[in-house]
């Protein structure tokens, strides 16, 4: 396939700092939710103690916003430029950080977990329009890969992070440190990152032009495959997430849970690493192919040893694990690739393209993991489930895609 040709902005930081500065963008959204994982008891002990399971809503509506936030965010970048609009978006996910932490009762604190989740929209979107400003292809899949290595690896400390400012200064107190990390990744922007997208190029938004751009990228029978591949995927990684928290602490670890959930995301980051070395190689579309079967299996598997009384909450925590792991494995080795498949012929509409798959990606995501998160049982049936039944789906999906990249 031919690929789109590559506009060549002026390339200003090191391969290393310009990957690094990326990762802490798109990690503000990893932090934003793991972080919150060891609070959701005592916020359900203080907002919602008469249903628990409601206060993994705190994660999924999150989600949710910055799912909304994404329709708009990446044409706003294609019409002011990249720079701006992460500032922007940072700003709104500041002030909702804020008042999620005067909240005084579930609904308010929903409020503010959502438009803190559509600012995080920008620091989550417009970072995949500046690598397609610079790259393309394989080498862009190679880029985000890396990135999405550290976007995973974050999970590894956020849980850690999040008790300890939780058991010094309450669950409020988690609010203050996404301020803080925040403001360091759009300083980084401002201060060391020239903008990727000249005036020259960029598109007006309007109404008019706004729909001709999302036709036209909905138009593509590829990108429209690969946008409900991801919303498959990250339906069922949220799923594993949001229940998370209740999973390990019904098989017996409450305490210690974010060491549990840290060594997940560090052995799951692997999955990154391998794709960045061998999509060169393999190629996109195989690897993430191949990664969904493996899926299948591992959690046809699982399924089978949970329906015969193999694994319980009484001596199946290592099983529950290795599984969990298998789910953020996955999470490594495709999202990068699905990414850079549905950007490969937008790179015109970029912005766009990064809108209108992650939002549509998201909103279905949500969709998946918010009743398969109230659907939660004491055991990990509800979401070995839903994850087999997502990488099923995805699995056919990628079978009806384009074979030559």
């Amino acid at each position: 396939m031919t690929q789109s040709p590559v506009p060549a902005p002026v390339r200003t930081l090191s391969l290393p700092e310009f990957v690094a500065m990326l990762a802490s963008l798109t990690a503000t959204v990893a932090f934003s939710i793991d972080a919150m994982l060891p609070a959701l008891p005592e916020i359900a002990a203080t907002l919602s103690p008469g249903d628990v399971n409601r206060a993994q809503l705190v994660l999924t509506v999150f989600v949710l916003g910055m799912g909304l936030g994404t329709f708009f965010v990446g044409p706003i970048s294609d019409a002011i430029g990249r720079k701006r609009t992460i500032t922007g978006g940072i700003v709104i996910y500041v002030v909702g950080a804020l008042a999620a932490a005067w909240s005084h009762s579930l609904e308010m604190l929903l409020i503010a977990r959502f438009v803190q989740g559509i600012g995080a929209s920008g620091p989550r979107i417009v970072p995949m329009a500046l690598v397609r400003d610079l790259y393309a292809g394989r080498e862009m899949a190679k880029i985000t890969s890396f990135i999405m290595m550290l976007f995973i690896l974050v999970p590894a400390l956020a849980p850690t992070i999040g008790g300890a400012i939780a058991a010094v200064f309450g669950w409020r107190g988690i609010f203050g440190a996404f301020v803080a990390f925040g403001l360091l990744g759009v300083l980084w922007v401002i201060l060391r990152q020239p903008e990727t997208l000249p005036p020259e190029r960029r598109r007006p938004f309007v109404p008019g032009a706004l729909l001709s751009g999302a036709r036209e990228v909905l138009s593509d029978r590829d990108v429209r495959f690969y946008t409900a591949i991801l919303a498959l995927g990250f339906g069922q990684m949220f799923s594993v997430l949001s229940s998370s928290q209740q999973l390990y602490a019904a098989y017996g670890v409450h305490e210690t849970f974010p060491l549990w959930f840290g060594a997940v995301a560090i052995l799951a980051g692997t999955g990154s690493v391998f794709n960045a070395r061998f999509v060169m190689r393999l190629g996109m579309r195989r690897i993430v192919r191949g990664a969904y079967l493996m899926q299948v299996c591992l959690s046809a598997l699982m399924l089978a040893a949970l329906l015969a009384g193999f694994v319980t909450p009484a001596g199946g925590l290592l099983a529950v694990f290795a599984w969990n792991v298998s789910v953020f494995f996955i999470a490594g080795l495709t999202f990068g690739n699905l990414n850079a498949l549905a950007m490969q012929k937008m790179g015109h509409l970029a912005g766009m393209t990064a809108s209108v798959v992650t939002a549509l990606s998201t909103v279905g995501a949500v969709s998946i993991a918010a009743p398969v998160g109230l659907m939660f049982d004491g055991t990990a049936r509800p979401v070995v489930i839903a994850t087999l039944i997502c990488s099923g789906l995805a699995w056919a999906l990628m079978g009806r895609t384009d074979d030559q990249i």
